[in-house]
């Protein structure tokens, strides 16, 4: 399966060139028992079963190599289990009472899994703490508790067909740092059945006009803030644009996502995460672009992140080895050879000049670190972003502020 894309929801979610495959975890686990003490780590002899929701062959064969190395190392035997419903077979697992030590786990799943002491909170033991990028801790802080460890991440930024920017006549100098600049080249862009920049309708990208309005759905601390003057200015500015057609769903051009209507030349812009890099050298080898940082908007910067942890079960018998093992797998020698194999962004600082040094054509993605937006973590989030994102498919004719004034009435029902 080739990996197109990994979705804002959940984990090990990927798009294939026949369509949407959910392998993701947005449930919790079937645990009731008290929220574990950190710093009290099981030990025995036992071997470690690591599940995974994978997005293909390569991620698959880097993962279970990295495992049979450490396992080579540490003498502690371990085997990677490739979910095909990773959601579901976590929920079987903690069910059942013999759940994996160690998976992968999305930031809309912690709550769940941390509020019923499903999760061993083990980031405050790492020894690599302090080397992962704090926005990405913050995404797995729950309760003021960090609880797992970031095992890479993505951010959103502008994709542009290169080929189309020069008939258009434009230049790097054009390359837009305003939202009044990125109107301007999409205008010019579109032309014929091209449209000058397609994204998805959903907030997993209509989110980054939110953030570089100044707008969030939810405040760190659970205040809902969907229907604030910054969010209604950011879908205002993408309405205009929609109803002016040099900006367009993916869906109203025939595409199943950005990243296939950018190769396809419907769209001369997209807006992706560093996952576009590998559909458009599988399926568009012959489309040449680049990658630049997305605009900034009334208030300056902004983007969203998407991550997974490497999430730890209180139910595990060998949790110091499964600690030990996490701190191997998320080194930066580890994770640059995750990048290579497989395309996500180590979740450590101290693997950012090496990325970047080997991937010099996609940095803005990784600038982004610096600036970018988490999804709301929140238990129920994501099920209200889930009808935001029914609402978006109407923004070209709805008015914004209804729409948010929903969303801030669903999220406020979440307390």
């Amino acid at each position: 399966m080739k990996q197109h894309m990994r979705a804002w929801l959940g984990t090990g979610v990927v798009i294939a060139s026949a369509g949407l495959v959910l392998a993701g975890c947005s449930g919790t686990g079937g645990g009731t028992s008290p929220s574990p003490t950190a710093g009290e780590l099981t030990a025995s002899s036992d071997a470690l079963t690591v599940m995974i929701g994978s997005s293909g062959d390569a991620e698959t064969k880097a993962v279970t190599d990295a495992v049979a190395a450490w396992s080579g190392t540490s003498g502690t035997k371990a085997t990677v289990v490739a979910a095909t419903n990773l959601q579901q077979q976590l929920s079987q697992g903690f069910a059942a009472g013999s759940p994996p030590d160690l998976f992968y786990l999305g930031s809309d799943a912690i709550a769940g899994y941390a509020g019923n002491g499903s999760l061993m909170p083990y980031g405050d033991m790492l020894k690599n703490q302090s080397d992962f990028y704090p926005s990405l801790v913050q995404n797995f802080t729950f309760d003021g508790t960090f609880y797992c460890a970031p095992k890479d991440f993505s951010t959103l930024q502008l994709v542009i067909n290169t080929e189309l920017w020069d008939a258009a006549g434009l230049t790097d100098a054009d390359i837009p740092t305003s939202w009044d600049d990125l109107a301007s080249v999409a205008k010019k862009l579109t032309n014929g059945t091209t449209k000058g920049l397609v994204f998805n309708g959903e907030y997993a990208r209509l989110g980054v006009f939110m953030a570089q309005a100044g707008g969030v759905l939810l405040t760190p601390d659970g205040k809902a803030e969907a229907n604030s003057d910054a969010n209604v200015e950011a879908l205002t500015y993408v309405q205009d644009h929609l109803k002016d057609g040099s900006f367009a769903y993916a869906a109203d051009v025939g595409a199943g996502w950005g990243g296939e209507a950018f190769g396809k030349a419907l769209g001369a812009m997209t807006i992706e995460g560093n996952w576009i890099t590998g559909a458009m050298s599988a399926d568009y080898p012959s489309v040449k672009y680049t990658v630049a940082e997305l605009p900034k908007g009334p208030a300056g910067a902004g983007t969203l992140q998407f991550t997974n942890c490497w999430g730890m079960a209180t139910d595990s018998p060998n949790q110091q080895a499964a600690l030990d093992l996490v701190e191997y797998l998320t080194s930066a020698e580890q994770q640059l050879a995750f990048s290579k194999a497989f395309g996500p962004m180590p979740s450590v600082q101290s693997a950012a000049d090496a990325w970047k040094t080997q991937n010099p054509a996609l940095v803005a993605f990784l600038a982004g670190a610096g600036y970018a937006q988490g999804v709301p973590t929140q238990a129920g989030a994501s099920d209200v972003i889930a009808a935001f994102n029914t609402q978006l498919e109407t923004l070209k004719t709805a008015d914004p502020k209804t729409i948010l004034d929903k969303v801030q009435s669903n999220l406020e029902a979440l307390k």
